[in-house]
Order: C-alpha cells, then sequence, then structure tokens
C-alpha cells in the first residue's frame, strides 16, 4: 500500500469503534482514537499520546463520573480574569477552573482542596521594538532602541491527580499592555509595575494562590489533627475522665472539653 493509499485508509476508533474521518484521527500508543473521544478527555491532560487505548477507555470513564460531581458543585466563590475562574464550593471543599458558561455541557474536572500540592504565578513578557520612519520613508530604530512591553499572567496549580499535574489559570485574555512612563515607548528601564492594569492582574493571581494555599493548609491540619493519638482528660462539666469526641466534647455529658 503507497503512501497516498495510506493517507485514505480508513481508519476505526478503538475508543467507540466509529470510523474516523479524513484528519479525524488522535493517535495513541497502541491504537486510534477520534477526535469526538479525545475532546471527551481533561482538557489539562497532555499524554494522549503515550496512552494506551484501554488508559483512555479508563480516564474517558472518569470523566462520566465527573459529570455528577459537577452536578452537585455548589459554587460559593469565584475568583479570576477575563480568560478562565477559579471556582469554590466551600461546603464540600471542592474546586474547579474553567472558562466555560455552561458547567454542565464542559464538564469541567472537580477536585478536592486536598490535591493542590503549589501554586505559583508565571507573568510572561513579551518585548517589540519600536520603530520609525527615516526621511526616506523607511522603517528604523530609535538610537538607542525603545521597546514596548505586553504581558500574560497565568497561575499555576499544581495538584496531585491521576491524569494530570498541573493546571493553567490564565488571567487575561488578551495580552496586557503597560504605558510606558509618559504616555510612549522610551529607552529608560521599564517597571511594568507602575501601570495600574499590570498590578491588577498581578494582585488577581496572588489573590488565588494565597487562598488556595489557605485551604490546602487547613485541609492538611484537620487531616493531621485526626490521626494524631487522642488523650483522656477529665471534663469540667461532669468530672468524668474521658477521650474527647470528634466535636471536642465529653462522651459522657456533651459538655466541651477545649
Amino acid at each position: 500500500m503507497g503512501l497516498f493509499d495510506k493517507l485514505f485508509e480508513k481508519k476505526i476508533c478503538d475508543i467507540c469503534g466509529g470510523e474516523i474521518g479524513l484528519l479525524g484521527n488522535r493517535k495513541l500508543e497502541d491504537g486510534n482514537c477520534c477526535k469526538t473521544c479525545a475532546g471527551k478527555l481533561s482538557p489539562f491532560f497532555s499524554d494522549r499520546r503515550s496512552s494506551t487505548v484501554e488508559e483512555i477507555k479508563q480516564q474517558l470513564a472518569y470523566r462520566e463520573a465527573n459529570k455528577a460531581e459537577v452536578a452537585k458543585f455548589n459554587v460559593t466563590c469565584t475568583i479570576g480574569g477575563d480568560y478562565t475562574k477559579l471556582l469554590l464550593d466551600e461546603d464540600n471543599r471542592k474546586f474547579m477552573v474553567t472558562g466555560a458558561r455552561n458547567l454542565e455541557d464542559a464538564n469541567p474536572d472537580v477536585l478536592d482542596y486536598s490535591m493542590v500540592t503549589g501554586c505559583t504565578l508565571d507573568i510572561d513578557e513579551h518585548r517589540e521594538e519600536q520603530k520609525r520612519k527615516d526621511a526616506e520613508g523607511n522603517m528604523v530604530s530609535y538610537m538607542p532602541p525603545r521597546y514596548s512591553y505586553s504581558y500574560d499572567f497565568n497561575v499555576i496549580i499544581r495538584v496531585s491527580h491521576k491524569y494530570f499535574d498541573q493546571i493553567t489559570l490564565r488571567l487575561n485574555s488578551s495580552d496586557v499592555e503597560t504605558t510606558p512612563e509618559g504616555g510612549v515607548p522610551s529607552n529608560r528601564p521599564h517597571n511594568p509595575r507602575l501601570d495600574v492594569n499590570y498590578r491588577e492582574y498581578e494582585k488577581m493571581g496572588n489573590d488565588i494562590i494565597s487562598l488556595l494555599t489557605d485551604v490546602r493548609q487547613q485541609v492538611r491540619d484537620e487531616i493531621a489533627a485526626a490521626a494524631a493519638p487522642k488523650t483522656a482528660a477529665t471534663c469540667p462539666y461532669c468530672g468524668a475522665t474521658t477521650i474527647p469526641d470528634a466535636n471536642g466534647c465529653c462522651e459522657f455529658c456533651g459538655g466541651a472539653m477545649g
């Protein structure tokens, strides 16, 4: 079979069994996947080509079960920028990262607070040289060169998850351009923090990091406290020697032991 014949050879999706259209194949380590099945994978998953058919089937089963988690998710706090947002369900200690308006259709991954392992703010700077026209109409550099600057802001959330270990929360939908002092590009050292837009996105990113760090630590402290050995104490109300229950109360009279 020649190269041209292989290009147009009919392929079958090893996940759903459907026929894969031209240019619709998504290669797996040991098979083929149609773009419809690939589109159901987590948006944070990046190892499709090195995954087996069975591994993709397992992830799709997880993604199907995640729909029930989305349906139960009660948004109590929303924080983020123009592109993606962090949504919290504070009552159930869960979160999701998405830019979708229709959560049911998007099926964003629902994660527990305890899955967060770290957060950082990544600020990507873009520098573009500004030029001028000379007497002949040619675009030439200023002497010394002048530059304009723009930025992208991303919160990198590291997580302990079976299918991905990192979530990128993009704050801005378009480049954040900063205005140099004086309003025009210059050859002077550029300090983006003088720009109000830059400071706004920087604060937003740091607020998200602080929030996730705090809730993660709260959960870890509670887990550590629950695992700590219980010691007997004397109840100040009834005088009984007792080990406080899960609420820190006397098992006999219900009085607070703390």
